[in-house]
């Protein structure tokens, strides 16, 4: 039974809808919302879509994706698209396919671009209207267009690389850029002007009440059957429960809080507490010793236990899993049949695009396996047993839902929680990570460093997403002997991956302490110790954000334990990650001294290093999203 997917979208003539066509973009379906959000009726459809399918639409969308146009798997468009006479417009992958297709070349340049960009954008395209001669942008790309393919010119240039392509005669342009994200300022003027200035489409597409088409697909699913919300206490999984609620009767539902044992201090009573104020009957079931020896089955071989494991999309996978199985047994427990019971998860659409789900896009490499994607939660919705009302979702959206289901404010603004918890919040490692290049690499950051600003390649790798796709690679430390300037640093963060590939993450290090040379680690596993360690942690961080009203000026705020240990026998380090976004697809750390008062920033520094044992350093995450994702795992 294919599962059906929630519809809260009017009906409008087929003449005015806009094509996304998916080349395996991380942001695909963030296109979707941002064309809707313009009052343009809009779709995700297969790249190679046929030529019947493509003559349904006035217009299309090239996304980007993680394929080179040369590689063997880069995906092809129907060369029919060219042909209908209707606008395109390409984005990233997009604009270098079209370019491709019209005889121009494409080529891997010594200088890729990650994060935000300043561009050159020639005012008088069409496209570009409106707009200043620079604007800041997202870039997030290997390959660049080279030479530009017969019939179009060059509107807009990155510091030498080019931008943005035109052929004015059949409405075709192409953009380097994320137009689609937050971080590109302006992006949506852009999209309407190739929307309505360019397209010659109206804003007549209207979004219906959220609420109740969620409703309506919750009661269509379910019909009289039972229904098991695992409850985190987070906005997603909450509001999902309050959709519920409002749909179906009460002896329908059946609410479980797993305490995982990697939730942080006191996480589980607060939920307990907050979840029953919504009349909800919870049972939470004490898990703890289940998930830290727990182990999964990954393509025909058994891992080994959370504890022992190290590699982070194992952990997530396991601690997936192992929710499953937990659930699954609670089922038996209760005395319901497991095959007339449905499981409703507050999945988002972020959290399917980074999954790689086939729900959002069949092209899409996975960036992070997400707790509620995975493996056996797969099998559930392929048998038409798991319903996701927010699935079309993303953050910001949700929050809306939930005031408006009368949510009190601080389960609203609740710090977004990964499902996981602190388990892919320690980064476990046996030994440094060392490729054969590391001093190569080392040499190539050390060109960053400066009178005040030492820069090191660390021996840790955090996940990331590099031009669509997931990269697993270095850390990149600085350190200061002055006052850190922070907007100096910020800069610094962003241009290092630019240059140097092999890292997708830079932090700043707090003390004066150079980074003379760091080869070394403390074994590090997920387990009661290293648990203890970053919760506590996380208390203060948290318990300050709090104090200085901070929890909604800053979107999300990761706390991390590394396995740095800086020449100190057996001790590890602590990043502190902050997120400023409204997509939850891209972001910029909140900057010290604006976003975040510094003296709060140094006070969570100082408290860490003084309460908690074992912390040798403490460190600030500068990277903006992309090259580095939000968590570390």
């Amino acid at each position: 039974m294919e599962p059906l997917k929630p519809q809260f979208f009017s009906n409008i003539a087929q003449t005015q809808s806009v094509a996304i066509l998916d080349a395996g973009a991380q942001y695909g379906k963030l296109i979707v919302r941002r064309v809707r959000e313009l009052a343009v009726q809009s779709e995700l459809i297969p790249l190679d879509a046929s030529t019947q399918t493509l003559k349904r639409y006035a217009a299309f969308i090239i996304s980007g994706g993680p394929e080179s146009v040369y590689s063997a798997a880069a995906p092809r468009v129907s060369s029919a698209i060219f042909t209908l006479g209707k606008p395109i417009l390409g984005i990233c992958y997009g604009m270098q396919l079209m370019n491709f297709v019209a005889g121009g070349s494409v080529k891997k340049k010594r200088r890729r671009e990650d994060g935000l960009c300043e561009v050159a954008l020639k005012i008088d395209s069409e496209l570009f209207k409106g707009l200043s001669k620079t604007e800041m942008v997202l870039m997030t790309h290997g390959d660049s267009v080279d030479l530009v393919g017969t019939g179009f010119k060059v509107i807009g240039r990155s510091d030498g690389l080019i931008a943005a392509i035109e052929n004015v005669e059949k409405k075709i342009y192409g953009v380097q850029f994320h137009p689609e994200v937050d971080l590109t300022l302006n992006g949506k003027k852009m999209l309407s002007n190739f929307l309505f200035g360019i397209a010659g489409l109206s804003p007549t597409f209207s979004i219906e009440d959220r609420e109740e088409k969620a409703i309506e697909y919750i009661r269509q699913r379910v019909g009289i059957k039972k229904v098991l919300i695992l409850l985190s206490g987070g906005v997603d999984s909450t509001t999902c429960a309050a959709l519920l609620a409002k749909a179906l009767s009460a002896d329908q539902i059946y609410a479980i809080h797993i305490d995982t044992g990697l939730m942080r201090k006191n996480e589980s009573a607060e939920v307990e507490r907050a979840l029953r104020k919504l009349g909800l009957n919870l049972k939470v079931i004490k898990a703890k010793n289940i998930f830290l020896t727990a182990t999964t089955t990954i393509d025909g071989t058994q891992t080994l236990p959370l504890n022992r494991v190290t590699d982070p999309e194992q952990k997530r996978k396991i601690i997936g899993d192992t929710f499953v199985r937990v659930a699954q047994q609670a089922i038996i427990n209760l005395g319901l049949d497991s095959a007339e019971v449905i499981l409703a998860q507050g999945s988002l659409r972020p959290d399917l695009i980074e999954s790689a789900s086939s729900l959002v896009s069949s092209k899409a490499q996975t960036i992070k396996t997400h707790h509620n994607d995975t493996f056996l939660v797969r099998q559930l919705r392929a048998q038409g047993r798991v319903i996701e009302p927010l699935s079309e979702y993303h953050k910001d959206e949700v929050r809306e839902l939930a005031t408006g289901l009368g949510l009190s404010e601080s389960l609203v603004w609740r710090q977004p929680f990964p499902g996981p918890g602190l388990g892919i919040r320690i980064l476990a490692a046996t030994k440094p990570y060392k490729t054969p290049d590391f001093a190569k690499i080392n040499k190539q950051i050390d060109k960053f460093s400066t009178e005040k600003y030492q820069v090191r390649l660390l021996p840790i790798r955090t996940v990331g997403v590099q031009g669509d796709g997931r990269s697993y690679s270095y850390l990149a430390g600085i350190t200061c002997q002055v006052k850190p300037d922070w907007a100096a640093l910020i800069k610094l963060a962003r241009a290092i991956p630019k240059t140097v590939h092999a890292v997708n993450r830079v932090a700043f290090f707090f003390g004066k302490k150079r980074l003379v040379k760091v080869e070394e680690i403390t074994p590090t596993f997920v387990n009661l110790k290293t648990l203890a360690q970053l919760r506590q942690a996380d208390a203060i961080v948290n318990k300050l954000l709090l104090k200085h009203q901070l929890m909604k000026t800053i979107s999300q705020v990761p706390v991390v334990l590394l396995p740095l240990s800086f020449g100190i026998k057996d001790a590890r380090s602590i990043a502190i990650r902050t997120m400023i976004t409204n997509d939850f697809m891209t972001g910029v750390p909140a900057i010290p001294g604006m976003e975040l008062p510094e003296e709060v920033l140094q006070t969570m520094v100082e408290k860490i290093l003084a309460q908690v044992s074992g912390i040798a350093r403490v460190c600030y995450d500068l990277t903006s999203k992309p090259p580095g994702t939000t968590e570390w795992e």
